[in-house]
């Protein structure tokens, strides 16, 4: 299946974005493929605003976040994969969602799932209960 953390970022950024809050991402910058001003970088992490008045051509996509953005007084392009967005919120409350690593690797199969050369195990049978609810 797809990632679900590119929807969940556009639809957070709408959200922020309605309720006049300035969107804010925390991005991991020591991921590869990441370009970001290096000089801004903090701990291995930056934190990007993306309000449509501080970026120009914000492509919000499945794999990457671009946008064209000033920093220093600088123009610079930036373009961050999907997988490095650590978290996107509200500037002005700190709301909206931290997010977890994830697997990347779409061909392995989850623990516990049974092998190819063995039959799935079945689940133990129980009687059926009734339980009176007052």
């Amino acid at each position: 299946m797809t990632s679900t953390r590119p929807y969940l970022i556009r639809a957070l950024y709408e959200w922020i974005e309605d309720n006049g809050m300035t969107p804010h991402i925390l991005v991991d910058a020591d991921q590869p493929g990441v370009t970001v001003p290096k000089q801004h970088v903090r701990e291995g992490q930056i934190i990007l605003n993306i309000n449509p008045a501080a970026v120009r051509d914000l492509r919000l996509g499945n794999d990457w976040i671009e946008f064209n953005a000033r920093f220093g007084g600088v123009a610079r392009n930036v373009q961050i994969p999907i997988s490095a967005v650590l978290a996107i919120y509200s500037r002005e409350n700190g709301q909206g969602m931290a997010f977890g690593e994830e697997k990347t690797d779409d061909n392995e199969p989850p623990p516990n799932a049974p092998s190819a050369d063995q039959p799935p195990a079945k689940p133990p049978r129980r009687k059926p209960t009734l339980k009176i609810v007052k």
